[in-house]
């Protein structure tokens, strides 16, 4: 996949960037990079190979990431957050429509 600077426009529109030639051609550049590395990406035969839990197990295994315990620490207060809000149904907090 390729980009062209009319690509890069209509994105920078869409971003309301505001970007001068050589910034559009530096952009064109770095993303052209980006997709260049995706396809060669793309390109290897991961077919075999286990999903790691984490990064650094490709190379020390004797080293375990550890995760904290998950258990809860604070109290549920939500009817407590809830009380002065102006419109709240099944624990939720209503808003008026904004879009028709």
């Amino acid at each position: 996949m390729s980009l062209s600077l009319s690509d890069i426009a209509r994105l920078a529109k869409l971003a309301q960037l505001d970007l001068s030639a050589q910034q559009s051609a530096d952009t064109l550049a770095k993303l052209n990079d980006i997709f260049a590395l995706v396809e060669q990406m793309k390109a290897v035969d991961t077919s075999g190979v286990e999903p790691l839990a984490h990064p650094v197990a490709a190379w020390r295994d004797d080293l375990a990431m550890r995760l904290r315990d998950d258990r809860v620490t604070e109290p549920n207060r939500r009817d407590d957050y809830q009380q002065p809000a102006p419109s709240v149904q099944d624990g939720l907090y209503l808003v008026p429509k904004v879009i028709e």
